[in-house]
């Protein structure tokens, strides 16, 4: 399975998004300094879900890096957007 697919995967059943973007940003960035090669190293993740009332913009962080934690320990750059629903 595809890191995306896995990120996508551990998302929806954790955290029960009403939103829910994975976009794999890997071929913008290959051959940068620093970058390693392959096709799965670059990801923007934008989620919106209740879990995240009532926490901070880095509280939000923490719950998703925390739940992706083994998945991303390989990806060279990763941003994130979490919020609560609207």
């Amino acid at each position: 399975m595809s890191i995306e697919a896995q990120i996508k995967e551990i998302l929806f059943k954790e955290l029960n998004p009403t939103y829910l973007s994975v976009k794999n940003k890997s071929r913008l960035h290959q051959g940068h300094a620093g970058a390693p090669g392959g096709p799965e190293t670059h990801f923007d993740i934008e989620i919106e879900s209740a879990r995240f009332v009532g926490l901070s913009r880095l509280g939000r962080h923490k719950v998703v890096v925390d739940l992706l934690r083994g998945v991303i320990k390989n990806i060279h750059a990763l941003s994130i957007s979490a919020r609560p629903p609207r």
